[in-house]
């Protein structure tokens, strides 16, 4: 089983294919990073015809129940996964904090791109900054992660489910259903609509999730000769953060179901990987942090995660299980 959170592109590039076809997601942010990805190859091989295949998945189109609560991020990915197995496409572009921890047998990651602004942002039409929300305000998020820490910090706001793609989710704010909504820096970003952030939240306010920012590139792990012609997209700093951050979650267990976050630096060759588990209502967040040699990154996200265990965190994960 190829579950390993990336494969070092160490074949070599034999020949060119003329075409390549990605497969991604139809949302405008997912049809964005496909895009980035396409114009890259077409600069590295202008002699390849690159094509999108463009689908709707599953976690695209239930929009009224909260991820966790359907069956996880993985629902974003199954069909693109079909299309590379039937021949259809060749490699699919994913954003890394929706790729579950363990790949279906067959898949790999090729590469891992350069990471974008990982923070969250906080958006609103009439407030700064979270600490400005009056009591009651209503606050829109996705994630439990997001859900944990904002409950944590700021218990006299009403926390809300909010579903759908980047625009829907901004016409939700415009249309007064919400005080203020939280999303991914960096898809508001790439999108060209970072002046809709109000406020940036630091990692220490708001720990990121695990891969957010970071762009993935998948295909099935029989093509080497994939794996050779995508290496140069691959980006070494962020591959290794990436790689500790998975592997800390994978060994909790980590999906849309336990709220727990994880983001990871390089300095140097040193990497310091921080973590938290926390109880889903905010009133208990277990965190910790390590710090190694680059080159142990992944040993260092199971340290982690056995660290967070040992503080209580395996009883957290218990009670989400049952």
């Amino acid at each position: 089983m190829q579950n390993s959170p990336y494969h070092p592109a160490t074949a070599s590039i034999n020949t060119v294919p003329q075409q390549l076809v990605i497969a991604s997601r139809e949302s405008a942010l997912a049809m964005w990073q496909a895009e980035h990805i396409a114009a890259r190859l077409r600069t590295l091989y202008p002699q390849m015809q690159v094509s999108i295949l463009g689908m709707t998945t599953r976690g695209d189109q239930i929009l009224d129940s909260p991820l966790s609560k359907i069956g996880g991020k993985g629902l974003f990915v199954k069909e693109l996964e079909t299309a590379m197995s039937e021949g259809r496409a060749d490699i699919a572009v994913h954003s890394m904090k929706d790729v579950p921890m363990n790949l279906p047998d067959g898949f790999t990651l090729a590469v891992i791109g350069e990471r974008e602004d990982p923070r969250d942002a906080f958006v609103s039409n009439h407030y700064a900054s979270l600490a400005g929300l009056p009591a009651g305000g209503r606050v829109g998020t996705s994630s439990l992660r997001r859900e944990c820490q904002l409950r944590a910090r700021f218990p006299h706001l009403h926390i809300e489910p909010l579903r759908g793609n980047v625009q829907t989710r901004l016409r939700k704010l415009d249309e007064g259903q919400y005080a203020a909504i939280i999303l991914a820096a960096a898809g508001l970003k790439r999108l060209g609509l970072g002046a809709r952030i109000r406020a940036e939240i630091s990692p220490e306010d708001s720990l990121p999730a695990v891969g957010q920012g970071a762009l993935g590139i998948e295909c099935l792990s029989s093509r080497a000769d994939l794996v050779a012609l995508l290496a140069p997209l691959n980006h070494a700093d962020t591959a290794d953060c990436v790689r500790a951050e998975r592997a800390m979650s994978r060994t909790l267990g980590g999906s849309c179901q336990v709220p727990l976050g994880g983001f990871a630096q390089i300095g140097r060759d040193t990497l310091t990987l921080r973590g938290f588990v926390a109880e889903i209502d905010g009133s208990r967040v277990i965190a910790d942090s390590v710090s190694g040699a680059r080159a142990d990154a992944e040993a260092l996200g199971q340290q982690l995660a056995q660290q967070l265990i040992g503080r209580g965190a395996g009883a957290i994960l218990a009670a989400l299980a049952l």
